[in-house]
């Protein structure tokens, strides 16, 4: 792989991973909740299941895999649901009226590392968009006249890095709003907002046509 084309796909991936969606705002709020040491099996989650769809994309998994008829549709439909799912829990998630202060900050769901990590790799594998990505857009920075596996490995690190320092953005600017959710009148709107926004996603992807 030249360094030109290397270029041309890191910046590309920049723009993709830095884009708001449900990744990042699943990030994003596990930082609200949990902390920033709590909500790494999240990042690990979400970057995993990329990391596997990637490694399915060079098997020539994916790219199988859509084209069965019905396929795209049928995760469509599923990665909604989900999102819709995420959507009511947050606009539904309890806020302690009559805490203040300290007290008020939003307390941290009791879930263990694995069930984090589990839904961090739930909601990037639910999302076809994804599948898509890894199945179309990837190839084609795959020179054929050279050994694919080295280009793959460079490909996926490449991504991996970027992704990562993207989770860590978003989950630093969810550190940054602890201090205002101290207010259960602020932890509802938020609560709103994400809820709002999740549902959002979903109807897009909803929408969302292959190809």
């Amino acid at each position: 792989m030249n360094f030109h084309l290397w270029c041309l796909y890191a910046v590309t991936v920049c723009l993709i991973s830095a884009t708001p969606g449900p990744n990042m705002l699943h990030i994003l709020s596990r930082s609200v909740e949990l902390g920033m040491r709590r909500s790494l099996p999240a990042m690990a989650g979400c970057l995993s299941a990329l990391v596997a769809m990637m490694a399915a994309s060079a098997a020539g998994l994916t790219a199988l895999l859509l084209a069965v008829p019905g396929t795209f549709d049928a995760l469509r439909y599923i990665g909604t649901a989900y999102l819709v799912y995420l959507g009511i829990k947050a606009w539904r998630a309890p806020v302690d009226n009559d805490a203040t202060g300290a007290e008020a900050s939003l307390t941290p769901p009791a879930l263990s590392p694995f069930a984090v990590w589990r839904g961090g790799f739930t909601i990037a594998i639910s999302n076809p968009k994804a599948l898509l990505f890894v199945a179309a857009f990837l190839p084609q920075f795959i020179n054929p006249v050279l050994p694919k596996g080295p280009q793959f490995v460079i490909l996926v690190a490449t991504f991996a890095v970027i992704e990562t320092c993207c989770y860590f953005t978003y989950a630093l600017g969810g550190l940054s709003l602890s201090a205002w959710l101290e207010r259960p009148s602020a932890q509802r709107l938020f609560n709103r907002l994400t809820g709002g926004v999740f549902i959002g996603f979903g109807a897009l992807l909803l929408r969302s046509q292959k190809g």
